[in-house]
């Protein structure tokens, strides 16, 4: 409203926002902001909720109101999920060099944020008493809204973060609270920081086998890999949305929509013989030409 109306916030009344002048704000994001579409949905929620609001407190003006919730928000294409194959996480772990204390740091961030299926923040706020590493270990996770969740160790697991906690002294009562995986400079991470991390790895092992790591890896691709490969093992949904700390089944479901291999399988079990017969790709004895060659070898 200021750079486009020249109406500063001071003097912004109700009346001044319309439906065209919304309209003209989320066009406004994305010709000159170039904002996504998800970003101008995420604005239009909130313009949405606010005049939702209004309708109750000034009910006089429902008509202005409801003319601009009326406004629909963008229809957004849906992402493929990007994730490693269980041969790329291997790959992946095995660029770490552990003959070094940084390489074992690094080693034991990433392989925790794999094995719990962990959100990047949630691995940043993580301090050494959200461990439990005696039988059975586990970590206590702190997802959206401070909810918090159990995931189970592996015994690997637990052999990694034993031997990375006993060489920092993270063991002591002083370090309890203070972050599970410093920074070199003694403090949490950032998202960037631990992306820098993890990018390194990947462009090693792209070198090694660029087949087996996606042009598209970020730390969250971590946690759907983990997902991915629970789903192929079978292990049942809930298990796996209760692993994650998803709210609803809805989510978790993302997954086996993505899970080609689980798709191909099902329909392989399903399928019925219907093809002609001179379509097939079956035994050598139904190829005759096959056959006729076989029969001229002894002449």
């Amino acid at each position: 409203m200021k750079t486009q109306k020249g109406i500063t916030a001071e003097k912004l009344y109700l009346e001044n926002i319309t439906k065209p002048v919304v309209v003209e704000f989320l066009n406004w994001l994305q010709d000159k902001r170039k904002s996504s579409n998800a970003t101008r949905n995420y604005r239009m929620a909130a313009i949405h909720s606010f005049f939702s609001y209004l309708q109750y407190e000034m009910p006089e003006k429902i008509n202005q109101w409801q003319e601009i919730l009326s406004i629909k928000v963008k229809r957004m294409d849906k992402k493929s999920i990007c994730y490693l194959t269980l041969d790329g996480i291997k790959l992946l772990l095995e660029q770490i060099d552990t003959t070094n204390r940084q390489g074992r740091r690094d080693l034991a961030l990433l392989s925790l944020m794999y094995d719990s299926g962990a959100r990047v923040q949630e691995i940043i706020d993580l301090s050494p008493s959200a461990l439990r590493l005696e039988n059975p270990a586990i970590v206590k996770l702190f997802g959206k809204g401070r909810k918090e969740r159990i995931v189970p160790l592996q015994k690997e697991q637990v052999k990694i973060l034993t031997e990375y906690i006993i060489e920092n002294k993270l063991d002591s009562p002083e370090y309890n609270v203070s972050p599970l995986f410093p920074n070199n400079r003694g403090e949490k991470f950032t998202r960037s920081g631990i992306a820098y991390i993890l990018n390194h790895y990947v462009e090693n092992a792209r070198k090694c086998n660029p087949q087996l790591i996606p042009n598209q890896i970020s730390p969250h691709s971590l946690r759907h890999s983990k997902a991915m490969h629970l789903l192929q093992a079978g292990v049942n949904l809930v298990y796996i949305r209760d692993l994650l700390g998803h709210v609803t089944i809805q989510t978790t479901e993302i997954y086996a929509r993505a899970d080609s291999k689980q798709k191909r399988e099902a329909l392989e079990k399903a399928y019925e013989d219907v093809i002609p017969e001179k379509y097939k790709t079956g035994s050598w004895e139904k190829d005759e030409n096959l056959l006729l060659w076989l029969k001229n070898l002894d002449k």
